[in-house]
């Protein structure tokens, strides 16, 4: 499997798997590390599933698939699965399309388990410090921030399409705003580009970004539908 930045971020998912065994929680409802695992591997590896993952009204489709994944697999061998990667035929078996179709995936992914779990930078609680601005310097996502914040318009735009309220991302760690929802009043959230991508993406309450606007509007805004 070529080598790009998803393959080093499908490295260090599948570590963290492995460190926090199957029941750790993650910052999917109702889904423990087990769970995960059974949805990375299921999503490579078995085609039917995969209109579910874009289409609501089959999602249940792909729930059967991963049950059926979990069920025919240990803990163990799904975490060894995915950390190989898809099938040979797979098209992200190519470095460019893996990193579209996988960087962020696998970064989120990540997050879910870090931020969930009972001794991770929230203490479980996902998100105790949303509100506040991330030291960037502390996170890992340096090398993958671009790539980031050049995804964040599409995710940005899904994310926050039930908005009632505008919304702006503005990153900290250099120079960039992005308009995300034309409405008025506006909303700014600020933040490097992994978190911004996090709260885009309705992992808000673990985000670790700024809100900055009149606080009726933030109040919207926190209170509205989320995820992509």
């Amino acid at each position: 499997m070529a080598a790009g930045r998803a393959r080093v971020r499908r490295e260090i998912l599948a570590d963290l798997l492995r460190e926090l065994g199957p029941a750790s929680p993650t910052l999917c409802t109702g889904w423990t590390a087990h769970d995960l695992a059974a949805h990375l591997v299921t999503r490579e590896r078995v085609l039917w599933a995969g209109p579910g993952l874009v289409m609501g009204a089959l999602h249940g489709i792909t729930e059967r698939a991963e049950r059926a994944t979990m069920r025919a697999h240990t803990y163990p061998e799904l975490v060894e699965m995915f950390r190989a990667g898809p099938p040979r035929w797979h098209p992200t078996r190519f470095a460019a399309v893996d990193d579209a179709a996988n960087l962020i995936e696998f970064y989120v992914h990540t997050e879910d388990l870090r931020r969930a779990a009972p001794d991770g930078p929230d203490g479980g609680l996902a998100g105790g410090s949303a509100g506040t601005v991330w030291n960037a310097a502390e996170s890992d996502a340096a090398p993958d921030r671009n790539a980031m914040w050049a995804s964040l318009r599409l995710i940005g735009l899904a994310g926050f399409r039930q908005s009632a309220i505008g919304v702006v991302a503005e990153r900290t760690d250099a120079p960039g705003r992005l308009t995300l929802r034309r409405r008025e009043p506006v909303v700014e959230i600020v933040g490097p580009p992994e978190e911004l991508l996090l709260y885009a993406f309705g992992r808000r309450a673990a985000a670790r970004v700024e809100l900055r606007g009149d606080p009726e509007a933030v109040e919207t805004l926190v209170g509205a539908p989320s995820g992509v």
